[in-house]
C-alpha cells in the first residue's frame, strides 16, 4: 500500500500525473491531505479523487499560515507529526510512503515517517523532486531548509536533474538517489493541452506576474522595489493575487499604486489550466516562485526571477531564466532585453528532461 501526503495545491499539481497513473496500472494508494491548503478544486481539475484523509481543518481559501513561520504554525506541525505517525502504524501493509517537495507539510510528513520515529518499520520514505539547492537558508526561506530535511529523512530521493542528483550525492544523503526527471513536466503539458481547449488566447503582448515568497512578503523593502519593477513594465501586466500577497501590498501602503495603473490587471487566484495558458502566450514572467521557473523551461518563455537566490540553478544557464537579485535597475535592463526586437529564445534543452517521469516513478518504485 503507497500511502501519498501532502497538503499545498502546488504539491498536488506536480503529484497529481503520479496518482493517475498509479490508478491507470490499478496499483493502490492511499491520499492523505495535512490541511495546510484546501485541495478540493484542484482535485476536481486534475480528476483525482478527493483525499481519503484530511488530517486538519482545512482554510476556505489561500493557505493555513499566510506566509508566516510562527507559533501558530509551529504548534501545528509539532502535532501534525505525531497525527501522521499515529495513523501510518494503522495503516496496514504501507510499502512506502510519498512526500514532494519543500514544505511545511513536506517536513512533518518525512520526519514522521522516518526510522527515527517508526524503529523497525516496514515501509521506505520517498521523497520527489529531491535535491534542489539555493546554497541559502534564507533565500528562499523556509523552504530550503524544508528540502533539506525532507531529503534527510527520506530512504529514497527522486533527483529531477543532474545538479540536484550531484547535489544529493555531495551532502552524502543515506537514502537511495534516483535520476528519474521532473513529473510536474507531466503536469504541466496535460495541462495545457486540456487549457488550449478551454480559454482564449489574451491579444497582445503581456507579462505575467506572479509573487507570493515570504522572504519578499515579509520585506517592505523588497515589496517596494518589486513594486516599482512592475509598475514599469512597458507592455500589459497580468497580475493573478496570492491573499497573503495582497494583505502585505495593502500593509504596507503599496496596494493602490498597482491597483491606480491602469497598465495592471490584477485579479484573484485562477486555475492552475488557466494560469498555465496565460503562461504559454505570454512576453514574459516576472516571479519569486519555484514551479514556475520550471514552467518557463517546459514553454520556453523568459523568466525574470524577483528574489536573490534560487534552487532551480540549472534555469540560470539556459538563456531565458535571469535572476535579478532584487536589483531594481538591473531588472529593467532584463526586461529592456527581452523586449527588443532581435531578441530570440535560445536553442535549448530543458535540464529537467522531457514527459514521462511519472510512469517512470511508478514502473520502477511501485
Amino acid at each position: 500500500m503507497i500511502t501519498i501526503i501532502i497538503g499545498t495545491k502546488a504539491e498536488l499539481i506536480k503529484t497529481a500525473p503520479l496518482m493517475l497513473e498509479l490508478e491507470k496500472q490499478n496499483k493502490k494508494y492511499i491520499f492523505v491531505n495535512t490541511g495546510q491548503h484546501n485541495l478540493t478544486k484542484e482535485c476536481k481539475e486534475f480528476g483525482i479523487r478527493v483525499p481519503n484523509v484530511i488530517l486538519s481543518e482545512e482554510p476556505e481559501k489561500g493557505t493555513k499560515f499566510m506566509s508566516n513561520v510562527n507559533q501558530s504554525s509551529i504548534v501545528w506541525s509539532f502535532f501534525m507529526i505525531l497525527k501522521i505517525r499515529k495513523m501510518l502504524r494503522r495503516i496496514k501493509n504501507i510499502t512506502f510512503v510519498l512526500v514532494h517537495s519543500d514544505t511545511m507539510s513536506t517536513v512533518v510528513a518525512a520526519i514522521a515517517a522516518s526510522s527515527l520515529l517508526n524503529p523497525g518499520r516496514k515501509w521506505k520514505t520517498v521523497h520527489l523532486e529531491s535535491g534542489l539547492r539555493s546554497e541559502s537558508l534564507r533565500e528562499p526561506f523556509p523552504e530550503e531548509i524544508a528540502r533539506k530535511i525532507g531529503d534527510k529523512f527520506s530512504d529514497i530521493l527522486i533527483a529531477v536533474s543532474e545538479k540536484s542528483k550531484n547535489n544529493l550525492e555531495k551532502e552524502g544523503v543515506h537514502g537511495s538517489v534516483l535520476l528519474l526527471g521532473n513529473i510536474a513536466i507531466d503536469s504541466a503539458l496535460a495541462t495545457f493541452k486540456k487549457a488550449k481547449k478551454e480559454y482564449k488566447k489574451i491579444k497582445g503582448q503581456y507579462a505575467l506576474v506572479n509573487v507570493h515568497r515570504h522572504e519578499n512578503l515579509r520585506s517592505r523593502e523588497r515589496m517596494i522595489k518589486i513594486i516599482s519593477i512592475v509598475s514599469k513594465i512597458p507592455i500589459k501586466v497580468y497580475w493573478p493575487l496570492h491573499d497573503g500577497t495582497k494583505y502585505y501590498l495593502k500593509k504596507y501602503g503599496l496596494f493602490k499604486i498597482i491597483k491606480n495603473n491602469k497598465n495592471i490587471v490584477l485579479s484573484d487566484l485562477v486555475s492552475y489550466s488557466k494560469f498555465t495558458h496565460m503562461l504559454v502566450h505570454s512576453k514574459m514572467l516576472l516571479v519569486d516562485g519555484g514551479s514556475i521557473q520550471e514552467e518557463s523551461l517546459i514553454f520556453k518563455k523568459p523568466c525574470i526571477l524577483l528574489r536573490k537566490k534560487t534552487e532551480r540553478q540549472e534555469g540560470l544557464e539556459t538563456g531565458i531564466n535571469f535572476l535579478t537579485e532584487l536589483n531594481v535597475e538591473k531588472t529593467k535592463k532584463i526586461i529592456d532585453h527581452i523586449l527588443d526586437k532581435n531578441f530570440k529564445i535560445p536553442d535549448m534543452e530543458n535540464p529537467y528532461g522531457g514527459k514521462g517521469a511519472s510512469k517512470r516513478v511508478a514502473d520502477i518504485l511501485f
